[in-house]
């Protein structure tokens, strides 16, 4: 069962993502009425992205994995490709992305910035990597599940740790794809049955996120786990460093 002082942070962490879903309903809301010829406007996205076809779909794709890999919500690459592709090609652009984007950020770290950033913050990295070592998978699938930390300040760890990156990156799929699910469902519903598509999205949103709370609760009691979490998430306030 989960302690009486971790409760607090963990429902912080439930109430944080349901202002995220929250925010990007009323963006959804907002792009509906926007009048024709916006640059935000529904009829903006079909011109320049989705009524390309293909080369729409690579214009997407490459955008948004240089937007993920520089650490920008991927929350709203999955709105977005809700709201232009529908949801299932807008969840498989949007995760495809999204995956890509942490590849980019995590090789830069271990193959062009490893002595220039781990020399910045050694102890940190060296916490990490002893768990990221023997539990790659375990904790970058609970990271992804939180709405915690900072995608980028995970890429990096992951990439300046002696981890395997296959084991980082099908966890990064995996656990991602509930919220990628969860965003592009709730974009791609907001012009047909809103109702039933954002109440599905905020469901799916809550079942990850208890998934992610077991994995916590079931890894919080190694030192080795704390010190990771604490290196790509924040100290134990939950403030990201």
């Amino acid at each position: 069962m989960t302690s009486p002082a971790n409760r607090p942070r963990i429902i912080r962490l439930g109430l944080r993502g349901l202002v995220m879903i929250s925010v990007f309903v009323l963006v959804g809301l907002v792009l509906r009425e926007v009048e024709q010829g916006s640059l935000l406007s529904s009829q903006w996205i079909d011109a320049e992205v989705r009524s390309r076809g293909a080369s729409g779909q690579l214009v997407f794709l490459a955008a948004a994995t240089v937007f993920t890999a520089f650490g920008l919500p991927r929350q709203l690459v999955c709105f977005l490709g809700g709201y232009a592709f529908g949801f299932v090609e807008g969840t498989a652009l949007a995760l495809g992305a999204t995956v890509m984007g942490c590849a980019i950020a995590a090789l830069f770290a271990r193959f062009m910035a490893r002595d220039l950033v781990a020399a910045r913050l050694p102890t940190r990295i060296r916490a990490a990597d002893e768990f990221l070592l023997n539990h790659p998978f375990s904790l970058t699938l609970l990271i992804r599940l939180l709405p915690v930390g900072s995608n980028l300040a995970t890429n990096l760890v992951a990439g300046l740790s002696s981890a395997n990156l296959w084991p980082f990156l099908i966890a990064s799929a995996l656990g991602h794809l509930p919220q990628s699910v969860v965003f592009a469902l709730i974009g791609s519903g907001i012009n047909v049955d809103p109702e039933i598509r954002i109440t599905l999205g905020v469901v799916l949103f809550i079942v990850s996120t208890l998934i992610g709370m077991w994995l916590y609760v079931r890894f919080r009691r190694e030192g080795a786990f704390t010190a990771a979490l604490s290196a790509v998430v924040g100290d134990e306030n939950g403030n990201a460093n």
